[in-house]
């Protein structure tokens, strides 16, 4: 049975459908379920789920900013620079204008997080499989 099943039953907020726009991007498997997308609001909200060991690539928030609300399984987050922090439930994340990171989920776990985003991402390298496995 898989690490934390009831990520991939979308207990909170549905799934959602393979993130095919953004699978560039990430290494792995992750879907997507839009929750906010409306003109007259300045930010997006939606629903990330990845499979065990998918991650995004490095990234920038460009004139905005993300913050991660936690609501199922394990992951991680990590800043350039800076250790990565494992994530669970409960756990929220606030990435300032112009910080590189990255998220995902560990890879024994499902991983689940609402992203609320303003800006523009910029996106750039993969987080490298031997930097992944060395946590």
């Amino acid at each position: 049975m898989a690490k934390h099943e009831e990520v991939q039953n979308g207990v909170i907020f549905p799934v959602g459908e393979k993130n095919e726009a953004f699978a560039k991007y990430f290494v792995g498997q992750s879907y997507l379920k839009t929750l906010v997308a409306d003109s007259k609001v300045n930010v997006g909200v939606g629903n990330v789920t990845f499979e065990p060991s998918c991650r995004n690539n490095w990234h920038i928030h460009r004139n905005g900013y993300q913050i991660l609300l936690v609501t199922g399984g394990e992951g991680w987050y990590q800043e350039e620079g800076k250790a990565a922090q494992l994530l669970k439930a409960g756990d929220v994340i606030v990435i300032h204008d112009g910080v590189k990171h990255w998220h995902g989920a560990t890879k024994d776990s499902w991983f689940e997080h609402i992203a609320i985003t303003a800006g523009t991402p910029e996106w750039l390298e993969p987080v490298s499989d031997e930097e992944y496995t060395k946590l």
